[in-house]
């Protein structure tokens, strides 16, 4: 190579060194000092941080915006907003998109999104998990319908790629308006607490159409949405925290509906007991205990990863590692409303037992239920069709499905919380099992009636006609005896049984009809 060739060569790398120092500084050190005043990591930093070190490929760093409107011309928006690419978490491949609040508030614009577009479109031909870091002012109100058409394309993609690949969101800053639809379409969504917001309507338009007064906070913050509308899965406490949460979640995850479950070393023995499973059951019906101490009893080293902690607690999904194998537990917990089944509860069982499904997860449900929800309230709010979505996704999954009755589980909420008959393939009970219709006090106030209206001591016909009734219906050996449950097991046992079943279980195969798809009763 000639003198001349080498110095041109060293001036064009000099020239694109120069060009990508440029674009990776984002919006310059005043924007990325802002950014930090609010609390908030830049998207570099977060990519950074979430992915294996060094193992982050950027894809389209040099593409830019190519509207003259309002302006924008004579603008550069470095990356156009959006750092893109993939990389490796715990040395698996993951897909994602990280906005950049710092370059024009990480507005959304058509170039923007189709970086976005982009790297979905990679990460569903090659199976892998997609990631999107959210931090944005919404749409590119300057670059006009196309914007919105670069909404379109992520819903389209988000839909297409459901039950698929896994999908994550983590909201890290403002998410609103059509840029809120996203996360809903994703199968986990995170939140930061305190520096981030979701919400369709912001404050200022919400008082002057209705005159309501609220805060971005209070109105679509991480709390509120993780306790009041179930929107958020995960409320994390900082940037730091929510990355390193993601990077759990995907630990349980396959790559896609087509690969293998992530096995974890083995750290627990297959046999070992849980005694104290054996006394957590308490000595009257109507006291309550706490359903996840029986969980964590049975999960390797009893670690839990909960989403959905802080709303409908009256029921619990969460993942667990049995024999380092990721299973999905479903669980009544009688700590909080005893357990009932209401609107909020059924949808977030539902909601999960299909993710489970749809990537191969087995299904472990605990059942102590008294019964569905009463009331005008629920009633008015659809329980009909919300608990009928229950019924259909477990109806609907076809992963082993094991079932442990471990009290009440009366009537609907009997056939709800997987029985037999929604196709579960083992049933096990405690020996403080309830399994009836209903329970023994309403059972006998209608069968018998007229025998307690007649009786000259009407108290004390009815606790005797209750206690013939509980000797017969309020245990598990009724249903033993008709084959609606299995196995009879003592409590401390439980773990021992289900490492036995999943192994048992691991190769089952279920055909269902040839259809396009269900129909849930959304």
């Amino acid at each position: 190579m000639g003198n001349d060739q080498r110095v041109l060569t060293e001036e064009k790398i000099g020239i694109f060194e120069e060009k990508k120092a440029a674009l990776m500084a984002m919006a310059g050190e005043k924007m990325v000092r802002k950014q930090h005043e609010l609390g908030k990591l830049t998207a570099r930093e977060r990519v950074n941080l979430f992915f294996d070190p060094g193992s982050f490929q950027e894809v389209q760093l040099f593409v830019k915006h190519r509207s003259t409107l309002f302006g924008l011309g004579e603008k550069e928006i470095p990356a156009d907003g959006v750092i893109t690419g993939f990389g490796r978490i715990n040395g698996r491949t993951v897909f994602a998109a990280a906005q950049d609040f710092t370059s024009a508030g990480g507005s959304l614009g058509e170039m923007h999104a189709k970086k976005i577009w982009k790297v979905m479109d990679m990460a569903l031909s090659a199976r892998k998990p997609f990631v999107s870091l959210n931090d944005s002012g919404g749409a590119r109100i300057q670059e006009g319908v196309p914007s919105l058409e670069g909404y379109g394309g992520i819903f389209y993609r988000n839909t297409i790629g459901s039950g698929y690949i896994p999908q994550i969101t983590a909201i890290m800053g403002p998410t609103a308006g059509g840029a809120v639809y996203s996360p809903a379409l994703t199968d986990w969504v995170f939140m930061v607490k305190k520096s981030s917001f979701m919400y369709i309507t912001g404050p200022d338009v919400i008082k002057a159409v209705i005159g309501e007064e609220v805060s971005h906070d209070d109105l679509g913050g991480a709390n509120t949405h993780a306790t009041k509308s179930g929107v958020c899965h995960f409320a994390t406490e900082s940037d730091e925290d929510c990355l390193a949460k993601i990077r759990t979640l995907l630990s349980y995850l396959p790559d896609s509906c087509h690969s293998p479950l992530p096995i974890a070393p083995g750290t627990d023995s297959p046999d070992r007991e849980c005694p104290e499973l054996d006394a957590i059951i308490p000595d009257r019906t109507n006291r309550a205990y706490d359903m996840k101490r029986v969980i964590a009893a049975v999960a390797d080293g009893g670690v839990m990863f909960e989403p959905h902690e802080l709303w409908a607690k009256n029921m619990v999904v969460t993942f667990i590692r049995v024999m380092g194998l990721p299973v999905g537990v479903i669980a009544n917990n009688p700590k909080f409303n005893a357990g009932v089944l209401d609107v909020q509860a059924s949808d977030k069982a539902s909601r999960f037992i299909r993710f489970c499904d749809a990537f191969n997860i087995p299904l472990l449900t605990f059942s102590d239920v008294p019964g569905y929800m009463p009331g005008t309230h629920q009633e008015w709010a659809g329980i009909i069709s919300h608990g009928a979505k229950l019924l259909h996704a477990y109806s609907e999954a076809t992963v082993p499905k094991i079932t442990v009755v471990t009290r009440k589980d009366y009537g609907g909420a009997y056939i709800a919380m997987c029985s037999k008959h929604l196709g579960a393939d083992y049933v096990m009970a405690w020996p403080s099992a309830e399994i009836a219709v209903m329970g023994a006090e309403g059972a006998c106030n209608i069968i018998y009636r007229k025998e307690i209206a007649a009786a000259p001591d009407p108290a004390g016909k009815r606790a005797e006609l209750v206690r013939s009734y509980e000797e017969q219906f309020n245990n598990p050996y009724f249903a033993a005896g008709l084959g609606m449950i299995e196995e009879i097991i003592r409590p401390r046992d439980t773990r021992r049984r289900i490492v036995t079943l999943l192994e048992a279980l691991r190769d089952k195969t279920e055909v269902r009809l040839p259809k396009k798809h269900n129909n849930i009763p959304l």
